[in-house]
């Protein structure tokens, strides 16, 4: 189990070192795990802008969708390579883009576009103004009340 997961942050790390502009690593955690203590899974990020080994906990909402955002397209990437011709030809990502000043978002934005060009659907659910500008084609989903809605397609014009 620790192997595969140090393939995954492998995988991971290419992404997140885009998405960060270099700044975050994650890393597995040193320490051997006890079944009291921890799994022995755990994982820490090297933050290259104080030089430092920190816990995955400390990071903030914004940091850790980016963070969030790499591991899930590593074990996209992994599940596909290793499964035998199993493709996975979509990735939904649900909010998380509000935490994200408007660099991060940009940076999020472009990897998942890039992403998205290799053959692959990327669904946003989000309620971020600028995305909801940004995006060619969208499902919009009103409410109407009690517990009703009404969804409709737009496309770009």
């Amino acid at each position: 189990m620790r192997a595969q997961l140090v393939e995954v942050l492998q995988v991971a790390n290419q992404h997140l070192q885009q998405l960060s502009s270099g700044r975050y690593e994650l890393r597995l955690h040193l320490e051997a795990g006890t079944y009291q203590k921890n799994t022995g899974l755990e994982i820490d990020v090297y933050d290259d802008n104080v030089g430092q080994v920190r816990s995955v906990h400390t990071l903030s909402g914004g940091e850790s969708f980016i963070a969030a955002l790499s591991l899930a397209l590593a074990l996209g990437e992994i599940i596909q390579t290793e499964s035998g011709g199993i493709n996975i030809d979509a990735l939904f990502v649900d909010e998380g883009f509000g935490s994200l000043d408007q660099e991060a978002l940009s940076v999020a934005m472009a990897a998942l576009e890039n992403v998205e060009g290799s053959n692959r659907m990327i669904g946003i659910i989000s309620h971020v103004t600028l995305l909801q500008e940004t995006i060619p084609y969208q499902i919009k989903v009103e409410a109407l009340g009690q517990g009703k809605s009404r969804a409709r397609v737009v496309t770009p014009e």
